[in-house]
């Protein structure tokens, strides 16, 4: 029997699409470039670009800021793989309490939707500035004094609460024949969350968690506003002796340069995700 060839009808139909999505393409990238060329000339023809430039660009200064920025920044990114370890941990218990059906844990659901509603309440910021000041100002015995550690704190606190109602939400999306067909092997509740329906749920919101931690890559520049000596303070530190703000768009690059690859990774796996979708409803 011979192999299968498209026929001369079909290989015509794949040229007029590939042409097609070749013009389109072309077409698109037109008219980005124009778009983004007629902003920047809006931008360098406006009457104060000159002091904006001055300000905020240049050169100079930027390259007198890189070093200390640098260092800062590393502290950033340390802060940011600790938060994430820890909110995600947090999170995760949390949900599992909000989820929980057991009548002896009503006190722990109690304290876990007491918590959600008020560390997403309180701006991060706030948090920041009332753990960072607050508690090393108690000088209770054992409690540590490190801005680095309470800015991290906050962090985790604030974050906590937003994870843990998207990981609530993938736990909840799972089918309740799920649980029961656990239910009918012999499978514990223990058993039935830890290898059925964590695992299920904690798949479904992964572009959503990720989104959460593109935002806390962000956010770990406000750790900043209490001392910790971060990119964010680095750049704060020479503008207010220099009265110049280049520092401050260097550590925007530096954020840009971390948080895009994450921004498109995540919308790698929505798509992904949709498509795996769209497959199994055919």
């Amino acid at each position: 029997m011979s192999a299968w060839s498209p026929s001369p009808h079909e290989l015509e139909r794949r040229r007029v699409r590939r042409s097609l999505r070749t013009r389109s393409v072309l077409l698109a990238t037109a008219a980005t470039a124009l778009v983004f060329a007629l902003l920047a000339l809006v931008l360098v023809t406006s009457p104060g670009w000159a002091t904006v430039r001055a300000t905020f660009f240049d050169p100079q200064v930027a390259r007198d800021t890189f070093p200390a920025i640098l260092d800062g920044f590393w502290l950033n990114v340390k802060l940011f793989m600790i938060c994430e370890v820890c909110i995600l941990a947090l999170g995760l218990a949390v949900a599992l309490a909000r989820t929980a059906r057991s009548p002896l844990l009503a006190p722990v659901r109690v304290v876990a939707v007491v918590y959600t509603d008020l560390f997403r309440g309180i701006p991060t910021i706030l948090l920041v500035f009332m753990l960072g000041f607050g508690m090393p100002a108690l000088g209770l015995q054992g409690v540590p004094t490190s801005l680095f550690f309470w800015g991290l704190v906050a962090l985790v606190l604030s974050y906590g609460a937003y994870v843990a109602e998207v990981m609530r939400a993938g736990i909840e999306s799972i089918h309740p024949s799920q649980v029961a067909s656990a239910d009918a092997l012999g499978l514990s509740r223990l058993q039935t969350m830890r290898h059925v329906v964590v695992p299920q749920g904690i798949r479904r919101v992964v572009p959503p968690l990720l989104n959460d931690f593109v935002s806390l890559q962000k956010d770990t520049a406000l750790v900043g506003v209490i001392g910790v000596f971060d990119a964010m303070f680095a750049a704060q530190d020479y503008s207010n002796y220099h009265f110049n703000f280049t520092a401050y768009t260097v550590v925007a690059c530096f954020f840009i340069v971390l948080t895009v690859p994450l921004a498109r990774f995540t919308d790698h796996l929505q798509h992904r995700a949709m498509e795996r979708e769209r497959q199994g409803a055919r």
